[in-house]
């Protein structure tokens, strides 16, 4: 199995944390996302443990809201002692709602509107992400009318190709993310937010992709930053007190995806990290980074009922399900491997390659391609692993199709926790 939280019971089905997935299907339906809470929380506590014990106690991993947000969320990654971070005003709502505290937020955004920032301001949100000059301005102006001194990191672009995928790469100088140390745009960008009125500068974030495996790309961006750090208080006289640097590790989508070390690799850049601050003469800064696709990623699977099997010599077998690229559109984005399982046959031989097809009337509705499971029937099971990030936060209702259920076990149970939108959810917001 990919992961130890997934068995076989005696009457071959699949089980997710002790729960017969065909038990789940039968009172939830299908389409259904399943995520396990106990996964959630063991990934959350690897994290936080390693970044207190190699970063200092005051250093924490900040939930990426992004990956997966639903207010059942917030109360694990709390309890969990994870601070968040929001992209937009509809994350903090749902934060809020699930009575997240918004002085543990951190709001991220390339364009966040004048209203965006309004809300975030008098939401009381404890660090706002400034991306650009332009963002940089209109919050000094918000916040003033406001009478609030905004906290806020200064968002930069290292310049590293951390040799992940294009779509998620979004360290290098020309990203729409962030402003680059290179061109010497940092440096102003900095001076004019030590002169803002409104604004106080508690550190700088970087983020420079995401699906990374190794502590290479985190290590020099270290370098990179505690030497800009230590640039920037020589020129100043500002002390760097925080320092975010992104993302999480890497997830396993399929068996030839490398195990992670998470501790270790952790480990790793604190070293560099202290090697750094010594050379460049400054004190160690506060350090947090974003898991949020290694903190839910695995806990997730999403379970299909099977329609037909079409077979065409020569060519390929495509096998049917009832969902999609309506609740996982990642392969239609991103070409993304999967696991995919019958879990209705899981004692048979996986030997029937095939293509997964979805119901939607596109040629790239596709979950995935050339896989091996059990020969399936109409009616079987099909069970597609690692879909905990960026399935549900990225569904939507192409071709008039209601979005799934969301359960959460933990323990043996399960409760729902989303329910499945209904034909009258569709037409809710329509004259």
């Amino acid at each position: 199995m990919l992961y130890d939280h997934l068995s076989i019971n005696t009457q071959g089905h699949l089980t997710i944390g002790g729960i017969d997935t065909s038990e789940l299907a039968a009172e939830y339906g299908t389409p259904l996302y399943v995520i396990d809470e106990d996964v959630i929380r063991k990934n959350c506590r690897t994290y936080t443990q390693a970044m207190r014990k190699y970063f200092g106690e005051d250093s924490a991993p900040l939930y990426a809201s992004k990956a997966l947000c639903f207010k059942g969320i917030y109360p694990v990654v709390e309890s969990e002692g994870m601070c968040v971070d929001v992209v937009s005003p509809g994350e903090i709502y749902t934060a809020l709602a699930a009575g997240f505290p918004p002085e543990k937020m951190f709001f991220h955004g390339t364009n966040k509107t004048d209203a965006d920032i309004g809300y975030g301001v008098e939401a009381g949100i404890g660090y706002f992400v400034v991306d650009n000059f332009n963002e940089l301005r209109t919050l000094d102006r918000i916040a003033g009318s406001k009478g609030v001194c905004q906290t806020v990191l200064l968002r930069l672009t290292v310049g590293l190709d951390p040799h992940t995928l294009e779509a998620i790469n979004t360290g290098r100088v020309d990203s729409q993310f962030g402003v680059p140390i290179d061109t010497g745009q940092a440096d102003d960008f900095v001076r004019e937010a030590l002169a803002c009125r409104n604004i106080r500068v508690a550190g700088f974030h970087s983020h420079v992709g995401s699906q990374i495996f190794e502590s290479d790309s985190f290590v020099r961006q270290i370098e990179i930053l505690t030497r800009f750090a230590a640039h920037i208080e020589s020129e100043t006289g500002h002390h760097t007190g925080i320092l975010n640097i992104g993302g999480g590790f890497g997830v396993r989508y399929t068996d030839r995806d490398p195990l992670q070390d998470i501790s270790g690799r952790i480990s790793e850049i604190a070293d560099r990290l202290d090697r750094c601050c010594a050379e460049f003469g400054i004190e160690k800064p506060v350090i947090y980074m974003e898991p949020g696709r290694s903190i839910v990623a695995d806990a997730g699977i999403t379970l299909y009922t099977a329609g037909g099997v079409k077979e065409i010599p020569g060519y390929r077998n495509y096998v049917t399900i009832d969902g999609g690229m309506t609740d996982n559109p990642r392969f239609a984005l991103y070409r993304s491997e999967y696991t995919v399982l019958n879990a209705s046959r899981m004692k048979e031989p996986a030997d029937y390659e095939c293509t997964v097809a979805g119901r939607c009337c596109e040629s790239g509705d596709r979950i995935a391609e050339n896989v091996l499971i059990a020969r399936p029937e109409r009616g079987d099971l099909i069970a597609v692993l690692t879909t905990g990030a960026y399935n549900y936060s990225m569904a939507s209702n192409y071709n008039r199709v209601p979005r799934p259920a969301m359960v959460m076990i933990s323990g043996g149970a399960a409760r729902l926790v989303v329910r499945r939108e209904s034909f009258e959810d569709l037409i809710r917001n329509e004259i």
